[in-house]
């Protein structure tokens, strides 16, 4: 009975599977996660709500199942890969990549967010995650090539410069648009050739850069 079950197993229930999330890696990454550890103490009781919350400086976790979707897209396989994440925000989208992924390079411009999202990943013993406060939309070169990158803010047009970082047949995922209207878009990297796939309607926080 789904009254049984608690809030974080009625999120995989009811938010996840019942809309179609199917990767077991993403599920499992997702039930070992506890996203009340990623909201404000004031924000605890809607956790596990099937939406956003405010987490400071103008910016949200995002909605659980937004989160499952985009790391959905990225194919990801367990213990594999290196992955870029553009707004390292709570750092929950980053506990979930790195249940996954071999590594995780993640983004933040602004430097209060990632420190405490650093603090907060490595207390709960996360050490396969780089932290870079900086530019976004720049990427993170250093570490380049990417089997797959995923952009937790909103654009009009996916940065070239990380597209240029992604590994041959590599896949971004980047939600894409207006403030008001957004799709989540997933571009797959073949040679020098870039294929893209509208999945979802959306709406995102904005990508902030100079370079956009």
């Amino acid at each position: 009975m789904a009254h049984d079950l608690n809030p974080l197993q009625q999120m995989i229930k009811n938010q996840l599977i019942a809309r179609g999330i199917k990767d077991e890696a993403v599920l499992e990454a997702m039930q070992r996660v506890k996203r009340h550890l990623f909201v404000s103490e004031t924000d605890r009781l809607q956790a596990y709500g099937d939406f956003p919350l405010p987490i400071g400086h103008n910016q949200t976790i995002s909605q659980p199942y937004m989160v499952a979707v985009m790391t959905e897209r990225l194919r990801l396989r367990q213990g594999e890969g290196t992955v870029l994440e553009v707004g390292t925000g709570s750092g929950y989208q980053t506990a979930i990549l790195a249940e996954i992924a071999s590594e995780v390079v993640t983004v933040e411009r602004i430097s209060a967010l990632s420190n405490k999202a650093r603090q907060r990943l490595t207390g709960l013993g996360y050490n396969n995650i780089r932290y870079i406060v900086g530019d976004g939309a720049l990427g993170c070169p250093e570490y380049a090539p990417y089997d797959a990158i995923v952009v937790t803010a909103a654009a009009a047009h996916v940065p070239r410069l990380l597209v240029e970082q992604l590994r041959d047949d590599g896949r971004l995922v980047m939600p894409v648009g207006g403030a008001s209207s957004q799709t989540l878009q997933v571009l797959t990297r073949v040679a020098n050739d870039v294929h893209c796939q509208d999945i979802v309607n959306c709406v995102f926080v904005p990508l902030i850069s100079e370079t956009i």
